[in-house]
């Protein structure tokens, strides 16, 4: 393999595609030696640029195990509910697709889109909507898949959401074209997500104790001052850095850590950093 640094000089563009296949002239490299050399690279990437290239490059190594939504987590909508309780759990949520279940999360009839809703909204037809009929197909994937396969698999169906099964055939989660994509350009925040930040509000019910969604960007003097705790805020400011510093590394989503009487359950990350939690006391 050729050790000399690559040459930022000559011709042939100055796009980041072109820098790069310059920089790549030569004998194959391994995944090792791209990846270190993109983050040692004197060919004029920024920081924006080489974390999204370590992303592509990640993205066709992580399962989607990895990643999902999980089950327990997921915002769901029963086929028997109300037109009222549905269009309720939509605003609440902020998002645009739903799994529809039977009788349980492992009976998955359907995809409901929002927007499919609109038309019965402030009629007389909302008290008889014909939600079955109203349902897309749902992708099934199971959790070993690749995310590069997965997001192909996007491309060509144009489906945006996939219900995740472990190998019994149990629903494990969820994964959605957004959750992909994170993976490679890093957290994509919409309108929902900007009225979150660093903010922290009720979210049900869990075996009896109330529970509430908290944004990993928020200051742990703020969390103290809203649950009446006194969490140690001398080595981090975030509740997600004290998360992060209780399990010893970057958790998945799903991964649940106790400690200073609460029990706190990953909602939301990649593999940069946390987003969002879901937090219960523990006592």
């Amino acid at each position: 393999m050729n050790d000399k640094p690559p040459s930022t000089s000559g011709t042939g563009g100055t796009g980041l595609f072109a820098r790069i296949k310059r920089a790549f002239k030569g004998d194959p490299w391994s995944r090792e030696e791209i990846h270190d050399f993109i983050q040692q690279s004197e060919i004029g990437l920024d920081a924006e640029e080489k974390s999204m290239l370590s992303g592509v490059l990640e993205v066709s190594e992580t399962q989607v195990r990895d990643v999902m939504v999980p089950r327990s987590h997921m915002v769901v909508i029963d086929i028997d509910e109300d037109f009222d309780e549905i269009m309720s759990r939509i605003v609440q949520s902020g998002h645009s697709r739903f799994p529809v279940i039977g009788e349980d999360r492992d009976e998955v009839l359907g995809v409901l889109l929002a927007k499919d809703l609109l038309r019965y909204f402030g009629s007389e037809e909302s008290e008889d909507v014909p939600l079955r009929k109203l349902l897309r197909p749902v992708s099934v994937i199971p959790e070993s898949k690749r995310l590069n396969a997965l997001l192909k698999e996007f491309r060509d169906s144009h489906n945006h959401m996939a219900i995740v099964v472990d190998e019994y055939g149990g629903v494990a989660g969820l994964l959605t074209i957004e959750d992909v994509l994170e993976e490679i350009v890093g957290e994509i925040d919409d309108e929902h997500d900007r009225e979150e930040v660093a903010f922290i509000r009720p979210d049900g019910d869990k075996n009896g104790k109330p529970t509430f969604a908290v944004r990993a960007l928020t200051r742990i003097e703020d969390f103290n001052e809203f649950f009446e705790c006194e969490l140690g805020d001398e080595e981090y400011d975030t509740i997600g850095g004290l998360v992060m510093h209780e399990l010893g590394r970057l958790p998945r989503r799903g991964e649940m850590v106790q400690f200073g009487g609460f029990r706190f359950a990953v909602v939301k990350a990649d593999k940069r950093r946390i987003d969002s939690l879901q937090v219960q006391r523990s006592a």
